[in-house]
């Protein structure tokens, strides 16, 4: 079963291209015009055994919100179709993961039920071009675009770099769990019959 989608988004603010292999190695071609959000979108891939390339144009000229947040919902999407009837697959993941002196925890669930809760404590107002208010915005349209229940913590805090990375990351790593295929399931693992 091949699990690569390509999803796409269109509006008067940005053009969002996204194409998703839930089954790849960690290769990556990420342009979205802001740097640090390339380079977290990058390891988050990498660490997460993702095939990932995003072609994003938006209104920097105004700020990276709409390209940041549209490209959360694109990637949800590619998320949501990636794996389909969810026959198959573990359906929870989870990740504590360091980053030198920060630690951060991811749980996903994909349960078709959105649900978002985020604690991290930025202490800095941007990472390169990239307001780190902004993190929360690309999470919460993942978890709600992907009907994914995402729980994201920073449990140690430290370095405004780190902690990103850190959150990116473990969200790689927990969803990399979750989508793996688990040959003793049969159909969607529920006690309700579907997902």
């Amino acid at each position: 079963m091949n699990r690569t989608v390509t999803c796409k988004r269109a509006t008067k603010e940005t053009r969002i291209s996204v194409t998703l292999n839930l089954d790849g190695t960690g290769k990556t071609q990420i342009d979205t015009g802001i740097g640090f959000f390339d380079h977290m979108l990058d390891g988050m891939a990498r660490h997460g055994l993702f095939d990932l390339t995003v072609n994003a144009g938006g209104d920097l000229c105004v700020d990276g919100h709409h390209t940041v947040e549209d490209t959360g919902i694109v990637l949800g999407q590619a998320i949501l179709e990636g794996i389909g009837d969810k026959a198959g697959i573990r359906r929870y993941g989870q990740m504590i993961l360091p980053m030198d002196e920060t630690l951060a925890l991811c749980a996903v669930d994909l349960s078709g039920r959105p649900y978002f809760k985020y604690d991290a404590p930025f202490t800095a107002d941007r990472l390169g071009e990239l307001d780190t208010e902004l993190v929360r915005e690309f999470f919460y349209a993942v978890s709600y675009s992907a009907k994914m229940n995402l729980h994201l913590k920073i449990l140690d805090a430290g370095n405004n770099h780190h902690m990103a990375e850190a959150l990116f990351k473990s969200f790689g790593k927990a969803l990399d769990m979750a989508t793996m295929r688990e040959p003793r399931i049969e159909g969607a693992w529920t006690t309700k019959g579907s997902l």
